[in-house]
């Protein structure tokens, strides 16, 4: 008999089957609480690291910045991140705040932030094939798109612990209702907007609070998936989400059946904002696009597009209408690939009434008004004019020799066409715009003196004390020229162009306010008495004769050409606005001989002057004027020279102007010593000016001249004449600030 078990043997103590089933029960039950210690501990790891959900900053909904135009009424641009309007619960429709809950977290007003329930029947309804149903409740959503926002995408345990923590944490810092609003202000409507207020404008074109049963149920289905429920991409799946939005509505009691029955059977009706934008730039786009740039520069770019500005510019629509008229007007008959380029300003307090930046602004961005330097020609010599006056000099009474050619020092410098204009006043000589005059009044002046007149009038950009600078041959912008002009159309009172009025923050309060006192540049005197000399180019005779208003109005101003005619200039003022008009190519190249912009800016003062009094500039005593005489320059007070040629006989106080287009030509080398310090102190005596002379002369020993070359020209022709000498390419290169382009090189 093989071996058996032998049972109550004697002395054996048999135990209770209890006791096992209490061992391993007691097994398990250290198990299970070593993995819930396991699993807290590995939920606290993940709650470590958690944003400072205390932090109300996250749930202050982004705001759109508001810029508008100086009636503080017509919107120019919204500037914003995400479009986001938030608004208040009583500026939202009733069937949108219940039919949301409906929808999105039936429970929402009775759980923790965290719905037990709602998980169980959403684990049910997806075991079961009966559908798709997720869990998340509205809180949760809020977490999701706020403080978590960085982990949005993250479909992991980790992230949906951190969420649900702080759902429940925030549903013991807000109400329901609190946090509802907040949840309706920043979820996603599809098409870049955010938020009930921002969605109803969008696809309805009304506000929030106006939405009818349909219209409410078509916006709270798109959050499901903002870019397959979007109404406009695909019509149908929105539809169709929104009679699930209404059955929900339906079965919750928030709609009646009949009132189920109508909304299910509407169209989803849709009145698409027609508002076109271009990063929310909405009107006068060159503008616009320049206050945006002048904000990033006064605040950090989450103020500007999250910060709720309300943004009051300085521009006038009529004005700017004005002006984009005049420049389309003149664009009409030209080459397509010419442009205007203009700024307007108020000579009073400095305010950029207009601003044209271009032809087309969806084509090209960048702003020929306020980014393109371009050389100003002839329309610099206004600068060299207020600083001859300044020094004591009548521009009436003293006479320069304006004849077709000068060499001073090292420089040859020739008028336009080499024509000779005789010896002439020095308006005389402004008005036809002689090169050779005003080259020997800026040797007379100091060209030093120029770049200090021009910098305290309103240019910023770099200037260089070189002769030269009498004809503009450093490139500027049309907002420093019509900046630097107000100034002698106010009586010498330098304001900063400004393109903002005021500024509010979110809540309403003044955060900023344009200071408009300004500085006392010139001398009211100095101004006036160069306000009148300008007045001659726009009289016959003078080059700006197209640029006179029909008006009546008094206007002064100053034509300008660069060299081979690459841009044509016109820069003016009446008392109302300081005008500067540029005409020319983005890709820089020649324009016809005698192609001028002066009659856009008489088009633009008739029409933005019309059916207004004319205006006189502020009455002012002469200067302090005296004697000059620097026979060496051939500059000299009292009568025109008997010397001179046959149209100095003519010339008077008054003028005698010949009609000749502006253009600048400098031609031949001069000496760079000049360009550290004027060749002249301004003494009248001719031995400062001859001892001037001779230094130049000897520094220029062991010195290259240099050009300007293009390698774009398949002819290898020189851009330019040789303008200077000097020791090196680096030094070579004052004297031509283009040579910074990829496409030109300085050859000596």
């Amino acid at each position: 008999m093989g071996s058996r078990v032998i049972k109550n043997r004697r002395g054996t103590k048999r135990k209770h089957p209890i006791i096992g089933v209490l061992y391993v029960l007691a097994a398990l039950t250290i198990l299970l609480v070593m993995g819930v210690l396991g699993v807290c501990a590995v939920c606290q790891s993940w709650l470590q690291d958690l944003p400072d959900y205390t932090d109300q900053s996250y749930y202050e909904m982004s705001q759109k910045t508001r810029v508008y135009a100086n009636d503080r009424k017509t919107l120019l641009a919204e500037f914003y991140l995400e479009d986001r309007d938030p608004v208040t619960q009583d500026q939202i429709s009733e069937y949108v705040w219940k039919g949301t809950v409906d929808t999105e977290d039936v429970r929402f007003y009775e759980h923790n932030g965290v719905d037990v329930q709602g998980i169980l029947r959403a684990v049910y309804v997806n075991l079961t094939g009966q559908g798709s149903e997720g869990a998340s409740t509205i809180t949760q959503q809020l977490v999701r798109n706020t403080v978590l926002a960085s982990e949005a995408s993250e479909s992991t345990l980790k992230r949906k612990v951190r969420e649900a923590y702080i759902a429940i944490k925030l549903e013991q810092m807000y109400s329901k209702d609190e946090i509802l609003l907040m949840y309706l202000n920043t979820i996603n409507y599809g098409s870049g907007v955010y938020g009930i207020q921002a969605a109803a404008q969008k696809y309805y074109s009304k506000d929030a609070k106006d939405l009818t049963i349909a219209q409410a149920a078509t916006l709270i289905g798109i959050p499901q998936s903002p870019t397959e429920n979007n109404p406009v991409d695909h019509p149908d799946a929105c539809k169709k989400r929104r009679n699930v939005v209404l059955q929900r509505m339906l079965t919750n009691g928030t709609i009646t059946q009949d009132e189920y029955g109508k909304a299910v059977k509407q169209k989803l009706g849709l009145k698409v904002s027609s508002k076109t934008s271009q990063n929310g730039i909405y009107k006068y786009p060159y503008f616009t696009s320049y206050v945006r740039d002048t904000l990033l520069d006064m605040y950090p770019s989450d103020t500007v597009y999250k910060g709720g500005l309300t943004v009051y510019t300085t521009l006038d629509p009529k004005v700017q209408k004005a002006a984009n008229q005049a420049a389309k007007n003149k664009e009409a008959t030209i080459d397509s690939d010419l442009e205007v380029a203009m700024t307007v300003i108020d000579p009073d307090n400095g305010y950029i009434k207009a601003i044209v930046g271009g032809r087309d602004y969806s084509k090209n961005q960048y702003n020929l008004a306020t980014q393109a330097k371009r050389q100003p020609g002839s329309s610099f010599k206004t600068f060299t004019l207020v600083g001859c006056i300044e020094n004591h000099m009548n521009p009436n009474n003293t006479y320069v020799n304006c004849g077709s050619t000068a060499t001073l020092g090292n420089w040859t410098v020739s008028n336009i066409d080499q024509n000779d204009y005789g010896t002439r006043t020095v308006t005389g000589a402004f008005a036809v715009s002689s090169n050779t005059g005003f080259a020997r009044l800026c040797e007379w002046l100091g060209a030093d003196k120029v770049v200090d007149v021009a910098k305290r009038m309103g240019i910023t950009s770099d200037l260089y004390a070189v002769p030269s600078i009498t004809l503009g041959s450093y490139g500027v912008t049309t907002l420093e020229m019509a900046d630097a002009y107000a100034t002698i159309a106010n009586g010498g009172t330098h304001h900063d162009a400004r393109c903002i009025s005021d500024i509010q923050d979110s809540s309403g309060n003044t955060i900023y306010t344009a200071d408009t006192t300004g500085n006392k540049v010139l001398s009211t005197e100095v101004a006036m008495a160069a306000e009148k000399s300008m007045e001659s180019v726009l009289k016959s005779g003078g080059t700006g004769t197209a640029a006179k208003p029909s008006n009546g109005q008094v206007a002064a101003g100053k034509t300008g050409t660069s060299e081979e005619y690459r841009d044509s200039w016109f820069v003016g003022f009446t008392p109302q606005y300081s005008v500067a008009c540029w005409m020319g190519a983005r890709e820089e190249r020649s324009m016809s001989a005698g192609l001028e912009v002066a009659d856009v800016f008489a088009d633009f003062m008739d029409t933005a002057l019309a059916g207004q009094k004319t205006e006189n500039f502020p009455d002012a005593d002469n200067p302090d004027y005296k004697p000059i005489n620097d026979s060496d320059l051939d500059i000299h007070s009292g009568s025109s020279s008997s010397s001179s040629s046959s149209s100095s006989s003519s010339s008077s106080s008054s003028g005698a102007y010949y009609s000749s287009s502006s253009a600048t030509s400098a031609t031949g080398t001069y000496s760079s010593s000049s360009s550290g310090s004027s060749s002249s102190t301004g003494s009248s005596s001719s031995s400062s000016s001859g001892t001037s002379s001779s230094a130049a002369s000897s520094s220029t020993t062991n010195k290259v001249a240099y050009r300007l070359e293009s390698s774009e020209d398949p002819n290898g022709s020189r851009l330019f004449e040789s303008k200077g000498t000097a020791n090196s390419v680096r030094e070579a290169a004052r004297f031509y600030p283009e040579s910074s382009s990829s496409n030109k090189t300085l050859v000596a």
